[in-house]
């Protein structure tokens, strides 16, 4: 009785850390910084581009917000806000420093050797209308213990985004695993200090969305193992705004059997 009674206090722990996890990814879309709130993404052209709600803009802003705000100066990847009341700022790409302009917010991107701004705003109709994600059931079946073989050095393979640009990224190992009683092998690449493993199974395109599923996992694999718990899989940010580039599975990354956990489709995907 003991041993069953341990069994069942595992379980419903291992349910309770699932559905913690996706109420705090659900708030997250749902977040001022979420995907839900990113409402324009702009490529910026060489030397000054104009941000303001004035339709002729390079950077059209929300119907309530300044005709003109300023300008994005773009110079050599490297975008300098230019605010006439202040003194000018440069953003880099990889800067986490966002422009404020009242609730809206404006960030830097680079994608395959282009500039964007990314325009974020906290009261869009996606968040408005926003219900929740729609989940299979949480199944134990679907966490698993993979086998992970490092490579002696980072691989470089290639990634393409939603866009069709291409980018190198590195690759630190392969994770191995039975599931449905199919061997798998997924090859991960680092984001965030993270395993990123982008992936499609058969359900992809029907019960699940077309472009491929995201699932993060610890970067330091222990005991010659990284745990993959599919309940987790999430659907790429792609499929709750338009105005993300959503990097796609490789090739190599495509599941034999029908993966029942995680995210479904959510909306008209």
């Amino acid at each position: 009785m003991f041993r069953v009674a341990l069994m069942l206090m595992a379980a419903l722990t291992f349910r309770q850390g699932v559905e913690q996890w996706r109420a705090d990814y659900e708030a997250s879309l749902k977040a001022p910084d979420g995907w839900l709130a990113v409402a324009g993404l702009f490529w910026l052209h060489e030397g000054d581009n104009v941000v303001g709600s004035d339709r002729q803009s390079d950077v059209v802003l929300p119907a309530g917000a300044p005709l003109r705000a300023g300008v994005f100066n773009l110079k050599a990847g490297v975008a300098t806000w230019v605010d006439p009341n202040a003194p000018g700022k440069a953003l880099k790409h990889d800067s986490t420093e966002e422009i404020k302009i009242g609730a809206l917010s404006l960030g830097i991107i680079a994608r395959g050797g282009k500039t964007g701004v990314r325009l974020r705003d906290p009261n869009s109709e996606a968040v408005r209308t926003f219900k929740g994600c729609l989940w299979y059931p949480i199944d134990e079946k679907w966490h698993v213990f993979a086998t992970w073989t490092p490579y002696p050095q980072p691989k470089k393979i290639p990634i393409t985004n939603i866009l069709g640009m291409v980018e190198l990224n590195d690759a630190p190992g392969y994770a191995e695993f039975t599931l449905a009683g199919q061997r798998i092998h997924l090859e991960p690449v680092i984001e965030k200090g993270q395993l990123f493993f982008m992936f499609k199974d058969k359900t992809t395109g029907s019960a699940t969305y077309g472009a491929g599923r995201f699932l993060y996992a610890s970067a330091a694999p222990k005991d010659g193992k990284v745990e993959l718990d599919f309940n987790r899989a999430k659907n790429p940010p792609c499929v709750y705004t338009a105005y993300a580039t959503c990097p796609l599975p490789p090739k190599q990354n495509t599941m034999p059997i029908a993966l029942e956990a995680g995210e479904k489709i959510y909306g008209h995907h």
